[in-house]
């Protein structure tokens, strides 16, 4: 019987002993290596974008712009290979405490790094509470998400992969070992900064210059306002000045204004009466960019409308009262503004902001999953 049980023993530990090769042998075939081409995709621009404002003025901008400041870090210049790896580590779920959850999981390129989806799904499969903002020309912003809270890039960029519902690696001292026992890390940060030591400050600076890469610039109204709108339709050219204009009936310039159409302070804009999200407080929220805005829906903080023609109604008609409604958005006796739109005119903003749309940067490679 000893030699029986002994044998039954001696079975069961070969037995867990092949299995736990087996699941080794299964984890490493399982590991996926980022495809990156022989040379560096250039990310550092030879020479400034040209961008035009208003009817065709055409500026040419730099780190000095007054037009459109560049908030970049001196101590974290944009190169090349640090952009380079900022891509894999937008795109690698190892970043994730389980493995099973990216930057890009929730920001999907072909929606302009936004998520279709009204909340996003976490590494423990539970939903967020905001809507993923999109992602496009955040080397000209001055504060991220839609509260606000933080105010630089590299401090932004950690924020989610931190956070006990998105990414959970809340323990962020972590981070650097895990990726340090991969085998594709130790080139591409020395490549990126001169040694392979992997640190949680060049994790952060490597995100950080990548998403400071990653401009979003050639629409269809870039190109054409370096002709006049010299093609643009008729219900575009409409919709362009109900949009742009300051005057215009329409409003929309008051808050999102300039060459990036965005805002540079937070607004209530009354989609409750009271309660709800506070936002950065009394219910105010960022300004987003609508640059790439026909393929970045749902909407809203909360994304609880779904197409343009939702959004250009609650400014419409729909705006609530609240006490702490923005005053771009109220009458004179505090009642909240109706626009009073026709349908055309509902027509004309949406087609103009069908061309604010950069295909290019919705399909770039350069942006793109490494690991896919």
């Amino acid at each position: 019987m000893k030699q029986l049980s002994f044998f039954f023993a001696l079975l069961t530990t070969l037995l867990l002993a092949f299995s736990g090769c087996q699941k080794d042998d299964e984890q490493a075939s399982a590991l996926r290596l980022p495809k990156l081409p022989e040379q560096p995709f250039q990310y550092v621009s030879s020479s400034p974008p040209q961008l035009a404002i208003g009817s065709g003025i055409i500026v040419i901008f730099d780190t000095t712009s007054s037009i459109i400041p560049n908030y970049f870090n001196p101590d974290n210049p944009l190169t090349n290979a640090g952009a380079t790896l900022g891509r894999v580590l937008f795109y690698d779920g190892h970043l994730s405490k389980n493995n099973l959850i990216s930057c890009g999981s929730c920001h999907v390129q072909r929606h302009g790094f936004a998520d279709p989806n009204q909340f996003s799904q976490g590494f423990k499969l539970e939903k967020t509470t905001r809507n993923s903002m999109a992602i496009a020309n955040a080397r000209f912003a001055r504060n991220y998400f839609w509260d606000v809270r933080a105010k630089k890039l590299e401090k932004q960029v950690m924020m989610p992969v931190q956070n006990h519902l998105e990414m959970g690696m809340e323990l962020l001292e972590v981070l650097p070992g895990k990726l340090q026992s991969l085998p594709y890390y130790p080139a591409l940060f020395d490549a990126a900064f001169g040694s392979q030591d992997i640190t949680e400050e060049r994790i952060r600076f490597a995100l950080a210059q990548y998403l400071r890469s990653m401009n979003s610039l050639d629409s269809k109204y870039d190109r054409e306002a370096k002709t006049g709108f010299a093609n643009f339709t008729p219900l575009e050219k409409m919709g362009f000045e109900l949009v742009t204009r300051w005057n215009s009936k329409a409003k929309c310039a008051s808050c999102h204004g300039g060459i990036l159409f965005d805002g540079w302070t937070t607004h209530n804009i009354g989609l409750e009466q009271e309660g709800g999200d506070q936002g950065a407080g009394e219910g105010r929220f960022k300004v987003p960019s609508l640059r790439n805005i026909a393929v970045t829906a749902p909407y809203m903080h909360d994304g609880r409308f779904q197409t343009l023609e939702d959004v250009v109604e609650h400014y419409n008609q729909g705006i609530q009262p609240n006490q702490n409604l923005s005053w771009d958005l109220r009458n004179d006796d505090n009642s909240p503004l109706r626009l009073n739109l026709d349908e055309v005119e509902k027509r004309a903003i949406i087609a103009f902001l069908n061309t604010l749309t950069d295909e290019q940067y919705l399909t770039d490679p350069k942006f793109s999953d490494p690991f896919k």
